[in-house]
């Protein structure tokens, strides 16, 4: 039963449109925790945008495609062990779910920062790993 009230929370606080939430000074911890998960929802989604656009580009390489794809799963496991390791004096407070997402946002839009500068490579840099898209 307990399963099903949990379930049916998450839903609806999933389901709970953003604009409602308070992100503002009057915001209750968990509105924070919500906000900073949005912050790093889209900080995601531009990092697979982005990430989506090299590996496009990428195809006539496999084994640069296979790189990325290996430095990506090694990032991401970076940047998760960063952030919790980071937050630990927060461990086990309702304040480290912000702390956390707000961190993995900041790395996050550090690296889309970072692999956007390989999509606007000049010709024939030796230094860039992507092919120019044109």
């Amino acid at each position: 039963m307990r399963a099903l009230i949990l379930l049916a929370a998450l839903m609806l606080s999933a389901a709970w449109p953003a604009a409602a939430r308070e992100c503002g000074p009057d915001a209750t911890q968990m509105d924070l925790n919500d906000c900073a998960g949005d912050g790093l929802r889209k900080a995601d989604a531009a990092l697979n945008e982005t990430y989506g656009r090299i590996m496009s580009r990428l195809k006539p390489a496999p084994s640069a495609a296979q790189s990325l794809r290996e430095a990506q799963r090694a990032w991401l496991r970076f940047r998760d062990g960063e952030c919790d390791f980071v937050t630990i004096g927060a461990e086990g407070g309702s304040i480290r779910p912000m702390l956390v997402a707000q961190c993995r946002q900041q790395l996050t839009e550090q690296r889309v920062a970072q692999l956007r500068r390989y999509l606007s490579c000049q010709e024939g840099d030796l230094a860039c790993p992507v092919p120019g898209g044109g």
